[in-house]
């Protein structure tokens, strides 16, 4: 068996053609120009490249970027002080917290006082909350969205289906498996201590892999026929790795996203549908 490969990469142009007629139409009845706004503190070269990534989404779909750039040494009470302006800012209609943070930033502590109507990222306790309660409206992450609609998009079936997610992250593996439970998947979360990983993995219909461990998955980890979900990004030796090892995994699998090119085009598209979601609710309700 050799896999139907799921590249996001047609996805994200279609989308992105509807976003930026989205944020155009937005704009000439608003008069405001929607503004992602982004904080980023110290000068860590994967949060740098982060950015440069997130001004080409912007780019892309028409709306502009405010970038935040504080010192290393920043305190507390200093990146505290930039994200309560950016909050307070009728102009900035989606804010992010880049990371990694500097070691001696409480992340937590800034996430708890982000503005929930501009969180783009989905990271908010409340966001969170109503994402699990399936409650209207809360902003999903973009990673985890992204490959729900290519998995629509592919006319997987989900109901009754057995998932696994291996990995536990608040913004790729917890997300992602409420979103399958919220389709009528019966849902196993695992992770780095689960025991005999690869039989749980092998149990799966649609098996969801977020961990951070360059080609940790192999063929004998799938169950023949499954969809598979590498959300692994990790550079070896100058090449972008999945978490799963790709030429063992796409000859048992069914539906396979590669890396580089599967679920990585969509990321970014869908913080833009965030956005556009944000801009909407705060240009209906300002000041909320």
């Amino acid at each position: 068996m050799t896999a139907q490969l799921l590249k996001g990469r047609d996805s994200a142009k279609q989308l992105q053609s509807e976003l930026s007629k989205g944020f155009s139409e937005l704009a000439a009845d608003t008069g405001v120009q929607p503004t992602l706004a982004a904080l980023q503190v110290g000068t860590d070269a994967a949060a740098a490249g982060y950015l440069r990534a997130i001004r080409r989404a912007c780019q892309g779909v028409g709306t502009s970027l405010r970038p935040v750039e504080l010192s290393e040494d920043s305190s507390q009470g200093e990146v505290q002080a930039a994200l309560t302006e950016l909050n307070e800012d009728g102009a900035v209609h989606g804010i992010m917290v880049l990371e990694p943070l500097p070691d001696h930033i409480d992340s937590t502590q800034l996430i708890d006082l982000l503005s929930p109507a501009k969180d783009v990222d989905g990271v908010h306790p409340l966001n969170a909350g109503r994402l699990a309660a399936q409650r209207e409206p809360h902003f999903v992450p973009a990673t985890p969205a992204g490959a729900m609609r290519m998995l629509e998009e592919a006319e997987v079936d989900f109901k009754g289906k057995r998932a696994v997610v291996i990995g536990r992250s608040d913004i790729v593996g917890k997300p992602m498996a409420l979103l399958l439970l919220h389709r009528h998947c019966t849902v196993t979360i695992a992770h780095s201590r689960t025991e005999n990983l690869p039989a749980v993995a092998r149990m799966a219909d649609i098996l969801c892999v977020a961990v951070g461990r360059p080609e940790m998955v192999t063929g004998d980890w799938v169950k023949p026929g499954a969809v598979v979900v590498d959300f692994g990004t990790t550079y070896v030796d100058g090449a972008l790795k999945g978490d799963c090892e790709q030429d063992s995994v796409a000859e048992v699998a069914g539906k396979f996203t590669p890396v580089p090119g599967g679920t990585g085009p969509m990321t970014n598209v869908m913080l833009m549908r965030n956005l556009l979601s944000a801009y909407r609710r705060l240009a209906a309700a300002p000041g909320i």
